[in-house]
């Protein structure tokens, strides 16, 4: 197997690399193509939270960074706007939202959220376009599935699944 090639802080910030990666301590991990469902509910969440928390301003694939050497691309992260950070949060945000794409696997996403919690993130939903479930993961518990009739929490932020997937046609 051949040594990943490593890349320097500067030149990942440089990037513009599509579908977007993520860098981990030099190393460059390419997100999954997002899929129609997977680039609708991104949307749908973040829209969501910006019609009905005004205190709050939610975006997708925004940068984030978690050390020097570690970046992640969450597929949408909200924030207070008194704390809003420019040109990316580094430090922790309220609640970072990672859909699932076909290729995904839980332990993968779960492992990941669990680095944003050691960062400082409270609250984690990931959510399944598909089985159109998600789960709820706040920092320090485990996570707990959530089903259509359910809602999702990140005090104040609330999303009840039926809002999220009832535009999905």
């Amino acid at each position: 197997m051949a040594s990943p090639t490593l890349v320097s802080v500067e030149e990942y910030l440089k990037g513009g690399y599509k579908p977007a990666c993520e860098y981990l301590d030099g190393v460059l991990r390419q997100k999954p193509m997002p899929t129609w469902d997977h680039g609708f509910t991104q949307s749908r969440v973040g829209q969501l939270i910006n019609e009905n928390f005004p205190d709050f301003a939610a975006a997708s694939e925004i940068t984030v960074r978690l050390s020097e050497t570690r970046f992640l691309v969450p597929d949408v992260i909200a924030q207070r706007k008194t704390d809003l950070q420019r040109p990316y949060p580094t430090q922790p945000v309220h609640l970072v939202v990672e859909i699932l794409s076909p290729e995904d696997r839980m332990s993968d996403v779960i492992a990941k959220c669990e680095q944003y919690h050691a960062w400082g993130v409270r609250y984690c939903w990931i959510i399944d376009p598909e089985e159109q479930t998600a789960w709820d993961y706040p920092r320090g518990r485990r996570p707990s599935q959530i089903h259509r009739g359910g809602r999702l929490q990140a005090e104040p932020v609330a999303l009840a699944l039926s809002d999220l997937f009832a535009a999905v046609a």
